[in-house]
């Protein structure tokens, strides 16, 4: 099945659909999205990263869980399809595709579908819309990023701090120097370096082709990421689709920050669900690029606007009464796309 999930799209799968074997399974996903290739012209991939991923997807073993997800980014112009990561926009996807599939039996109204995210081994809490006991794509949620409107997705994640890295703040500190730049290393369900636009030499303000055409900024951003991904507990991240390169300044338009994303190696039209979050997450610190520049709203639950290059993205924070993050929602929307054979 072929979904919008958010802003990206792609494949969704049933695991037992595809080959056991890693190397034979991403030899068809390679094939399948037409990669290596810019315009992926040979397949089904929209020459974009933010339309060449996959949703793997099964009847979960665990107690309490739904469905497993496994998400897969493939490489547009390299042969490369990567597990490194999680991705919130696809995971949109995933409840209605485990109903539509049968792995879930819809309720009439709305349904939850537990899905354990297993790149990250933790849990996602999606509401689907079900009236009558079927999926509903049509409402009047609307998305930035997104043309036109559709049903209203809330998700709730749990524990994400920490997922890939092993700590929210894996060198433990706040903020670091990094090839002469001072970076927040955060991870809060995907792995980001932030830092800020101005001590990258820009605005903030610049579009995704601006930024995408700045040879010397994305040499320099290549150049801290490498450096940050061992800092990071991520290895060596040559070959890695993180950590993402998120650059702030002061909000324009009334939100929490502003944010111009390198995904790694090229712009976020929007910004991912997860990165969003890490995002938000890093203005609420006591220190660090971000979190000097951030406007943080009062209350708790806290709805700090993430803004980017389409829109903005709310993320709504919980926190505990020592003021530490428990638990982060999203609003998102997905679409049924095509459902049929795919060959390759």
């Amino acid at each position: 099945m072929w979904m919008r999930g958010g802003t990206s799209k792609g494949g969704y799968f049933l695991a037992e659909d595809l080959p056991a074997d890693t190397a034979a399974r991403d030899a068809f996903l390679l094939r399948v999205m037409g990669s290596p290739d810019p315009r992926q012209i040979d397949g089904m991939g929209g020459s974009d990263p933010l339309t060449s991923k996959v949703a793997v997807v099964k009847k979960s073993e665990r107690e309490g869980v739904d469905v497993d997800y496994l998400f897969l980014q493939v490489f547009v112009d390299q042969p490369i399809v990567t597990d490194s990561q999680n991705c919130g926009n696809i995971l949109a996807g995933v409840g209605p595709f485990a109903i539509e599939r049968g792995l879930v039996k819809a309720q009439d109204g709305t349904t939850d579908v537990r899905i354990f995210m297993e790149n990250t081994s933790q849990l996602a809490i999606a509401t689907i819309s079900t009236p009558g006991g079927k999926v509903d794509y049509a409402g009047d949620a609307r998305i930035d990023g997104v043309p036109g409107t559709a049903s209203p997705q809330p998700i709730i994640f749990e524990d994400t701090a920490g997922s890939t890295c092993g700590a929210l703040l894996p060198t433990g500190n706040e903020s670091d120097m990094v090839e002469g730049v001072e970076v927040t290393m955060i991870d809060n369900g995907m792995p980001c370096v932030v830092m800020s636009a101005a001590d990258m030499g820009i605005t903030g303000d610049e579009t995704p082709e601006e930024l995408e055409a700045n040879d010397a900024l994305r040499a320099r951003l290549e150049a801290i990421r490498l450096k940050c991904g061992p800092l990071m507990n991520l290895g060596d991240v040559s070959e890695k689709s993180v950590p993402k390169m998120t650059m702030v300044s002061p909000a324009k338009h009334g939100g929490c920050i502003s944010t111009r994303t390198f995904i790694p190696h090229r712009v976020h039209k929007a910004i991912g669900v997860l990165g969003a979050v890490s995002a938000g997450t890093a203005c609420m610190l006591k220190s660090g690029p971000a979190a000097r520049i951030a406007a943080i709203p009062d209350g708790n639950p806290k709805t700090l606007s993430v803004e980017h290059p389409t829109g903005e993205f709310s993320v709504v924070a919980t926190l505990d009464d020592k003021g530490e993050l428990v638990s982060a929602g999203v609003l998102r929307t997905a679409r049924k796309l095509m459902d049929g054979v795919v060959f390759a």
